[in-house]
């Protein structure tokens, strides 16, 4: 439930609705807006009834939020979230953001490379691997903390901003320590432990989507982090499996509009993972511009076809620096849609 102030409510008035709303048992979430404070309620798993509110000072109207992810819906706040990392780079709110870098950190000289190709190409975030949950158990499962020191200095050095992925919560531990933004990965979407501990650490987070998951338990992952604490969340698309192996996954665009719709969140798609392939990259990245993406996270690697991981579907550099000036040119045809 949404209980909607009058723009001129004083804060004992606000605090009185928070005292009744810890009486009955839950929690209350004040959420200052341009115009009216409204204050949320969480903690109850079904309706609220209205009545203890009705007539308390300073009071406008309730109103039932429906969706069962509260605070990341449009119901809960209408406008649009906007993510800023330290750089100043910037997801939704009418920010746009190119992620890109390598799937694994696999040296210093790789890493240093990777972040002066992703400057170049007019990215604003590096991402790599230093912990990499691989579906065989031989397969190279990245190099840890060292590559997070690496990659921190490699983006210091191009004003670049960071992300990479925690696998539990000892590795969510130190990507916090060294990394701008935290990346829940696609298998760990609906690790309700993992996603309680990264929204308590104080970082943003990026939350891409599981490959077999359905939009409403996508944003339920969100609503796990921003219960925790943290409601700086960008979603990602990074496309679901299929009966068709001719790509690694399908990229749905239609989830993406949708997210946008149903969540007040910034929503990037990952056309890396999302199709497998390098030469499809450049198509669907221009593709979920337009179909209203806040960004992209892709895979850049200065040697691909000798990449430890996942080198089919990564760029090469001068690739990069391409599809970045493809994509501010596809930003100004995409002012122009409705």
């Amino acid at each position: 439930m949404l209980i909607v102030m009058r723009g001129q409510a004083t804060d004992e008035e606000i605090g009185r609705v928070c005292s009744v709303i810890e009486r009955l048992g839950f929690e209350a979430r004040p959420i200052p807006g341009g115009q009216r404070t409204a204050i949320g309620i969480v903690g109850n798993d079904r309706a609220i009834d209205p009545s203890p509110f009705v007539g308390l000072p300073g009071v406008v109207q309730t109103i039932q939020v429906s969706a069962p992810f509260k605070q990341v819906s449009r119901e809960w706040q209408a406008e649009d979230t906007q993510v800023v990392l330290p750089n100043g780079a910037a997801f939704g709110g009418g920010a746009w953001c190119l992620v890109a870098g390598p799937c694994s950190i696999e040296s210093e000289e790789q890493i240093h490379a990777s972040a002066a190709g992703v400057a170049a190409a007019g990215g604003q975030v590096l991402r790599g691997g230093a912990f990499k949950p691989r579906t065989s158990p031989y397969a190279f499962q990245g190099l840890g903390e060292p590559a997070l020191v690496w990659m921190k200095e490699a983006a210091a050095a191009h004003g670049l901003a960071t992300v990479t992925e925690a696998v539990d919560a000892e590795s969510a531990e130190r990507v916090a320590a060294h990394a701008d933004m935290i990346q829940i990965g696609a298998r760990n979407m609906q690790n309700y432990a993992l996603l309680g501990v990264v929204g308590q650490l104080g970082k943003p987070v990026l939350l891409k989507r599981g490959m077999s998951a359905t939009i409403k338990e996508w944003l339920l992952a969100a609503e796990y982090v921003a219960n925790a604490g943290q409601s700086q969340i960008v979603l990602c698309e990074r496309g679901i499996r299929s009966f068709d192996d001719a790509t690694r996954n399908v990229l749905d665009l239609g989830a993406l509009v949708l997210a946008k719709q149903r969540s007040h969140l910034p929503v990037i798609a990952d056309p890396s993972h999302g199709s497998g392939r390098r030469d499809m990259v450049a198509p669907l990245s221009l593709a979920a511009m337009a179909a209203g993406a806040d960004g992209l996270i892709v895979e850049a690697h200065p040697d691909p076809d000798h990449a430890l991981s996942d080198g089919a579907q990564s760029l090469p550099l001068d690739a990069l620096s391409g599809l970045g000036s493809a994509l501010r040119n596809g930003r100004t045809l995409r002012a122009a849609l409705p």
